[in-house]
Formats: C-alpha cells, structure tokens, sequence
C-alpha cells in the first residue's frame, strides 16, 4: 500500500511512522494484510509519474481569514499538490486523508477536502494533530478496505 505525504510541523510524519509501524504489526499477525510504503513530499522533492495507487496525506495550513469566504489559500503544502497533478497522478490518488487543528473550526482538514475537489478523489477521512492510537488504527483499516479494489 502506497502512501505519500508532507508534514511542515512533523504532526503528519509522526502519524504515518506510526501507522507504517501498525501496518508491519497487522502484517506480521495476517500476511494478507498491507504493509506500508511511505513517501514523502517536500519543496525538494522532484515531481514522479506514479505507476501504482497511492493514498495521501496532508496537513492544513492556510492563509488567515475563516476558511469560508476568505483564508483559504493553501501555503507551505503545495508541493504536495503540485505532486499529486503531475501527469496522470490523479487517476492513481485513491484519496486523502486531512490532518489540522479543530480550533481552527470551518478551516480543519480544509486542505485536504480542496485536494479532493480538485482532484475529483475522495476525502477519506482526518485526524487531529499527531492523531491518537484509535484514529491510526481506524484509518488503517479504511485504507485496507480501499486497497485491495485498487490492487487487484
């Protein structure tokens, strides 16, 4: 299962290292279920035709204002968008999975629902900060749910 991110604060990479460590210990117990390859994203990062699925990951962070009618401008995670639109990467995004801050209120996981606007890709689902022990475990299994369709 292929999973590409970017984390600014180290929030998003804290919670794919430990859902990549979930993913090994599901593995370990069921062989059947996916172990997790992990990519991510920075300003560095050349852009790459993806040749599998992938699911991704990215964390909000806007420009001021409310999120609504105003601050909504992505800054600091465009690479990762950049990334996703570059030749027929699209097609492969299996959807994304939003991460932010609940204080910011309408502007939470924002990012992540314009990606999948954009991208006409699902939101799969989000998670707060570093996220908790159920939030990785549950979007583990959602991922494995959308795996196999697309691996097949």
């Amino acid at each position: 299962m292929n999973v590409r991110y970017i984390s600014i604060s180290g929030n998003t990479r804290s919670f794919i290292q430990r859902l990549h460590r979930l993913a090994e210990e599901e593995h370990e117990k069921d062989s059947n279920k996916p172990i997790i390859h992990t990519k991510e994203i920075d300003d560095n990062t050349p852009e790459e035709e993806e040749t599998e699925p992938f699911f991704a990951f990215v964390p909000t962070y806007l420009e001021g204002g409310n999120g609504i009618d105003n601050g909504d401008q992505e800054i600091l995670t465009e690479s990762l968008r950049d990334y996703i639109d570059f030749k027929d990467n699209p097609k492969l995004c299996l959807g994304v999975i939003g991460s932010g801050n609940k204080n910011f209120n309408e502007q939470y996981c924002l990012t992540a629902k314009q990606y999948a606007q954009q991208f006409d890709i699902p939101f799969l689902a989000d998670f707060e900060l570093r996220g908790t022990n159920n939030e990785i475990y549950n979007i583990y299994q959602l991922l494995c749910e959308k795996w196999p369709a697309a691996a097949n």
